[in-house]
């Protein structure tokens, strides 16, 4: 017998809680359902564990050593189950002890794009696209909450009436937002954006048809070439996921510094430096916003600024670093064209508090921006590039810019989804001379006016 085991009390018959589960209603052969059994036994564990104990043990040693003391759990409370019950039984006690309870099946499930809870009896997953409801359901609006505050607490995070809203994520990367009552009326509510532990390579977006090669070609080009570009789109459109694969073409012997308010990024670079955002205490005191992070970024030698997203004054930090020696950055934003992206940014720098003339204001965003590539989520769920537009420059008060590559869209499919086609605009970018001149030559036919391919 483990030292575990001999720290379990194996008196009492612990405490159980009705509520409703996806596996109510299937009951075992001693008359109890399988999760009033699964509760029973979780109960017995966590009030009858010598946590001192425990606490001497970690990793997988703990977590073998539990689950002896949960198989001696179910044949002491229910010896006639069969071996594929009993062995859902433990692991979802597992689960629920060392887990985020029903949510781990579908955290391990690689099709699930994202996780959506409507409060404890509904909750969505998207997979390919599609929204569909499961019938994975936790107990009660507690056990929820219970399961929102491991996740936000093991990034030092906290949720409760004082702070009801928070960002946070899980250990695979993927961002959690998480809101509770009284702001949530319903009970607590979830979203769970995935980014699974192998994030998709440029090799994955040319097959899931997201952009061509022609287009892959050119912004491997301006990233080596130290361009500056802003990835923009709508939610949940892939902005992120582009980020991630468009930097790995940045060289492994420069120094970056990112910054975000929940860490998304995974960048496979060895020389990186991840900054986070920081909420304000109990006290109200303490936040760190990203426009603190950005001026702080700028005193530790990086070569380049990447901001996972741009949604307020620290746009204006943002363009004078790529305007000061830090060129090749990349950030993020929400619009829905690149024009409205252009827009964005001069409503993001006045928030910045500064009463900036628009033309000065325009001046900063079309020295500091080179490339603008637009990201969009289209009926049905395909997601493509639908732009990569070049900024010019300024003429009067307007900025110029100029589209090279394209997404037309063509019509819907039988099945609801969006098709069209990759169409080569014709242009020739006024930047091709800075690339050339960082050793990069491209195809003297690669913008002749054509279409690319057709989805």
């Amino acid at each position: 017998m483990s030292r575990l085991q001999r720290g379990l009390n194996t008196g009492g018959t612990g405490t159980t809680q009705h509520g409703t589960s996806r596996h109510a209603g299937n009951n075992d052969r001693s008359g109890k359902s399988f999760d009033e059994l699964k509760r029973i036994i979780h109960n017995k564990l966590v009030d009858k564990l010598d946590l001192s104990r425990v606490s001497d043990l970690a990793g997988d040693t703990l977590r073998r050593e539990i689950r002896l003391v949960v198989e001696r759990l179910c044949d002491t409370e229910n010896p006639l189950l069969n071996r594929v019950e009993r062995e859902r039984l433990i692991d979802e006690v597992l689960d629920e002890t060392f887990g985020f309870g029903p949510l781990e099946a579908l955290l391990k499930d690689p099709t699930i794009s994202d996780i959506l809870v409507n409060g404890p009896h509904k909750v969505y997953v998207e997979r390919r696209g599609k929204l569909e409801k499961t019938d994975v359901k936790f107990r009660d609006n507690e056990h929820l909450l219970q399961i929102i505050d491991r996740i936000v607490s093991k990034v030092g995070r906290r949720v409760d009436e004082t702070s009801p809203m928070v960002d946070a994520r899980l250990p695979d990367g993927s961002r959690v937002n998480a809101i509770i009552p009284p702001l949530a009326l319903d009970g607590p509510s979830m979203s769970i954006r995935r980014f699974g532990a192998n994030p998709l390579k440029l090799e994955d977006l040319l097959n899931y048809k997201a952009f061509t090669p022609e287009m892959a070609m050119l912004m491997e080009a301006c990233i080596k070439a130290r361009l500056n570009i802003v990835i923009s789109g709508g939610t949940g459109c892939g902005k992120t996921t582009l980020l991630n694969t468009l930097s790995s073409f940045i060289p492994h012997d420069e120094r970056i510094v990112t910054i975000e308010d929940a860490a998304e990024l995974q960048l496979q670079q060895d020389h990186v430096v991840r900054l986070e955002t920081r909420p304000a205490n109990i006290e109200g005191k303490g936040a760190v916003h990203t426009r603190d992070l950005v001026r702080n970024a700028l005193r530790m030698r990086p070569e380049r600024i990447i901001i996972g997203e741009c949604r307020g004054a620290e746009a204006l930090d943002m363009l004078q670093a790529m305007n000061t020696g830090h060129a090749g950055s990349m950030t993020t934003l929400h619009a829905n064209t690149t024009r409205d992206a252009q827009s964005r940014l001069e409503t993001m720098i006045m928030m910045a508090g500064m009463e900036l003339p628009i033309k000065a204001m325009r001046q900063q965003i079309s020295s500091a921006v080179d490339l603008i590539i637009q990201a969009n989520r289209l009926q049905g769920g395909p997601r493509k590039i639908t732009s990569l537009t070049e900024v010019l420059g300024m003429e009067g008060d307007v900025i110029v810019m100029q589209e090279v590559f394209r997404f037309k869209q063509l019509g819907i499919d039988q099945n609801g989804r969006s098709y069209g086609q990759f169409e080569a605009s014709g242009v020739r970018p006024a930047f091709i001379p800075r690339l050339e001149a960082a050793g990069i030559k491209l195809p003297a036919n690669l913008f002749q006016e054509r279409v690319l391919l057709r989805d």
